[in-house]
């Protein structure tokens, strides 16, 4: 009976011991870790002020381009839904003759998705341009707290 007694305690101590180790490398390496970083960038702004603002030119370049992309495709698949619908509507034309409730119906249909594209065309596009304006001016704020 007193042996397993003996290895409760032993084992509830090792636990605490574990634990203790366990915290202590933590300190360590937390420890380490602020006294042994890289404090290079902050011996000299000034280069990585030109850097950063150079970066800065080239991201708002970039979003620019990609966001004429953008634009230039959303345009293009409008179009092509626009050419499909108009399509469809003059394959009904001509496969029915006269002026009937399928041909009239096949017209509306093509004017409302020609509408619905064109809509939805400008609402992407405006929301291509919010989100340039919006990465130019996050850009712009990155630069100007680096520049202070």
């Amino acid at each position: 009976m007193k042996l397993n007694y003996f290895l409760k305690r032993l084992s509830t101590v090792g636990r605490w011991v574990a634990a203790t180790l366990f915290c202590l490398m933590a300190i360590a390496f937390v420890w380490q870790g602020a006294f042994f970083s890289d404090n290079t960038a902050m011996a000299n702004p000034a280069a990585n002020l030109i850097a950063s603002k150079d970066a800065g030119d080239q991201v708002k370049e970039k979003t620019r381009e990609d966001a004429g992309r953008a634009k230039n495709f959303i345009r293009d698949t409008a179009d092509k839904v626009e050419e499909a619908a108009r399509s469809n509507a003059s394959k009904v034309d001509r496969a029915t003759d006269g002026d009937n409730f399928i041909e009239r119906k096949a017209k509306d249909d093509a004017a409302l998705i020609h509408k619905r594209a064109e809509e939805d065309a400008a609402r992407t596009q405006k929301a291509v341009d919010n989100t340039k304006n919006a990465v130019e001016r996050t850009v712009e704020n990155i630069k100007d707290a680096f520049s202070n």
